[in-house]
């Protein structure tokens, strides 16, 4: 009886093992999601910029873009999705959970593999913000009770 529950016990936690750390990261990959793999200033506000800091890379050009907002470091393992993507230039088009504004990085510096990041995790859309995760959904108010009184009456004839 004790191995059959040995048994039953290392099977069981065998599967819990490949259905809790089986993460689908190459179905996510499939949907435009693509984790950065590049760390620097190469996620720009415009195609002409990306295409500046990428061919013309010193620490002045750095610098400048910056100061002038006009690009946004890429850290390894940031998870980004993909808006558009152009082969024939090797460009795309991103978005990343905490920039409201589309950029423009090049395809070389985003990978379809999961990339950890500083603290060695690999980051996935709900926990990046770009989609929201189940229990951050926004629960609807409930419908105003006007039948309650607001304050006690008593403190009405104060």
């Amino acid at each position: 009886m004790k191995l059959l529950i040995c048994f039953m016990t290392a099977v069981s936690l065998g599967l819990t093992g490949t259905v809790l750390g089986g993460n689908n990261y190459s179905a996510l990959a499939a949907l435009g999601y693509r984790w950065v793999a590049i760390n620097g200033p190469y996620a720009c506000i415009t195609e002409q910029d990306a295409k500046r800091i990428a061919a013309h890379h010193t620490d002045a050009t750095e610098l400048q873009v910056v100061e002038d907002i006009e690009c946004y470091y890429l850290i390894p393992g940031t998870i980004v999705q993909l808006i558009k993507e152009d082969p024939a230039r090797g460009i795309s088009e991103i978005r990343i959970g905490s920039i409201t504004r589309p950029l423009w990085t090049y395809s070389r510096f985003l990978s379809k593999r999961p990339v950890k990041d500083t603290y060695g995790v690999i980051e996935t859309p709900e926990s990046s913000g770009l989609i929201p995760a189940a229990d951050r959904a926004i629960v609807p108010a409930s419908p105003a009770n006007h039948s309650m009184p607001r304050s006690r009456p008593d403190e009405d004839n104060r």
